[in-house]
């Protein structure tokens, strides 16, 4: 089974870039879709971005898109969340997710990692 362990957040100010990753144990990465996801407080989960397979197929939420970037290495296992001209409403946990099915629902993603936290300043 595949365990997921997210890293790059931290505290940045308007404007700046963040790039987050999200490595994955096991063998089987690449038989997996990956997505994006966060959590602000006192809000639901929302959907980010999502990759396939492959990487050939990717998929924004309208909220980010132009500005994040989400890639993944299958030979490292690993998913990246790139994000330039972060705004403060950015400010979240952000969750990396691995599912069977390339989409923008949570409910399709049965592995999720931890969390990491991005806070972007005014």
């Amino acid at each position: 089974q595949v365990q997921l362990l997210e890293s790059g957040g931290g505290l940045v100010q308007a404007g700046d870039s963040l790039r987050l990753s999200c490595a994955a144990s096991g063998r089987t990465f690449n038989t997996y879709a990956m997505g994006w996801f966060r959590q602000a407080p006192g809000k639901e989960r929302e959907f980010v971005a999502t990759i396939n397979l492959v990487g050939g197929a990717t998929y924004y939420a309208d909220s980010v898109k132009g500005r994040f970037t989400i890639s993944r290495d299958n030979a490292k296992n690993t998913v990246y969340l790139q994000m330039n001209s972060l705004k403060p409403e950015d400010t979240a946990v952000y969750y990396c997710a691995a599912g069977q099915r390339y989409s923008y629902r949570p409910d399709e993603y049965n592995l999720w990692g931890q969390g990491t936290q991005v806070t972007v300043s005014s």
